[in-house]
């Protein structure tokens, strides 16, 4: 078959390689699509991957957010016009929801962020199958229409750290990883972004290796300083402390003690690998320090709670292969 992935941001990126090395295994063909962005032309570099680049991220404002997505739109239904792909798959791109859909293209979606209320709207009613984790309340897929629903038993992030074998990373030890929120994403509108501030107070635990969003503001902001392969970079960490909640899992899973930091640290992804035993501890900015001096340095053994979990790749295969005519 030929499958068709498109990567938005890193996250989308490693989801799509750990996808892309499966299918190619089993004979498919698999066409990578990606737009620029400050994390995903770097990333595809490192994991080897030779996508088709199709538009770019400028989130300066609703009109350039607005017009960049339609251009995507035209872009992809040109690239597709006379060689459509079998089936599409996105950790919800928008421009590939809207793309298929128009094309006839059924669409296998990934989705675990409740609080993305645009991107679920503009995504979820288009797909053909949605494959989430159980962690994820029923509401959620009533609440957005869902066709089909495919529940495993897992995180998005099983993907691509259940096999994942990370880069020595020579550091001043201790040290703590920060994450900056997300600042441009539509579902960080109007909050602070306090990220500087916590990595002051954190200073005086050990060495703090901030990791920003972006540098600079509007049209600038893909002018980044330099790209870290951050899945390395918190393998080699004594504490992970995110305002993000990909970040935090990808640390649990690897055994890293993780704190996710306010009100969109509560997901359901989140507490569900807290229940389980993971390290992943959710908390209010002020009770950061506390945390952190008990957990900081203390690695957990989680190598059989992660071979329980259930990767999600192989499910969305499955239904990959049940759509061949």
């Amino acid at each position: 078959m030929k499958v068709w992935y498109d990567a938005c941001t890193g996250k989308h990126t490693r989801y799509g390689a750990a996808i892309g090395k499966c299918l190619r295994k089993r004979g498919h063909e698999f066409i990578f699509t990606t737009r620029e962005h400050p994390d995903t032309l770097p990333l595809m570099k490192i994991l080897g991957e030779k996508p088709i680049v199709v538009g770019k991220y400028n989130p300066s404002n609703l009109t350039s957010r607005l017009r960049e997505s339609a251009e995507r739109i035209i872009e992809f239904s040109k690239l597709f016009e006379k060689n459509k792909p079998d089936v599409a798959i996105a950790h919800q791109s928008v421009e590939l929801c809207r793309t298929a859909f128009g094309l006839g293209i059924p669409i296998i979606l990934t989705a675990d962020t409740p609080h993305a209320l645009a991107v679920n709207r503009l995504t979820i009613p288009f797909a053909h199958t949605v494959v989430v984790s159980e962690a994820l309340p029923k509401s959620f897929n009533r609440t957005y229409c869902a066709k089909r629903v495919q529940p495993f038993r897992g995180v998005d992030e099983v993907a691509w750290i259940q096999e994942f074998k990370p880069t020595k990373i020579a550091a001043k030890k201790p040290l703590i990883v920060l994450r900056q929120i997300e600042t441009k994403a539509a579902y960080a509108k109007g909050k602070n972004d306090s990220a500087k501030t916590l990595a002051e107070q954190l200073a005086e635990l050990g060495n703090v290796h901030l990791l920003e969003r972006y540098n600079g503001e509007g049209a600038e902001f893909s002018q980044k300083a330099a790209f870290e392969d951050s899945a390395s970079l918190i393998a080699n960490a004594d504490l992970v402390v995110s305002y993000g909640g990909t970040i935090s899992r990808e640390a649990a899973l690897q055994g890293v003690p993780s704190i996710a930091v306010g009100d969109m640290a509560k997901t359901p992804v989140n507490m569900y690998l807290t229940r389980r035993g993971f390290p992943l501890f959710i908390t209010q900015e002020h009770k950061v320090i506390g945390i952190a001096k008990q957990y900081m340095g203390k690695k957990f053994d989680v190598s059989a709670k992660l071979a329980a979990l259930e990767n999600p790749v192989d499910v969305i295969v499955k239904v990959v292969e049940s759509l061949k005519v």
